[in-house]
C-alpha cells in the first residue's frame, strides 16, 4: 500500500537535527525523487541541504560529488 502524501515540508538541515520552516508530511529524496515521511527522515546533508530516502542513496550522492 502506497502512502498518500499531502504537503511537502521545507526543512533546514543541521548536523544531527533539522528545523521545520514549512510544515508538511514529507520531503523529497534528492537522489531518487521519492517522498520520505518527515517522521521517518534519518539521512540528510547539512552542507548540501538535501534529504535522502536511504543511506545508500546518500552515499551515492556524496560519491558522485567526490565528497567520500
Amino acid at each position: 500500500m502506497t502512502e498518500a502524501f499531502k504537503r511537502e515540508a521545507k526543512l533546514v538541515y543541521h548536523s544531527g537535527s533539522f528545523d521545520v520552516v514549512q510544515s508538511g508530511d514529507h520531503v523529497v529524496c534528492a537522489v531518487s525523487g521519492q517522498p520520505v515521511p518527515v517522521e521517518a527522515l534519518n539521512y540528510w546533508s547539512a552542507e548540501l541541504q538535501e534529504a535522502y530516502a536511504k543511506p545508500a542513496l546518500m552515499i551515492e550522492r556524496l560519491r558522485g560529488l567526490d565528497r567520500l
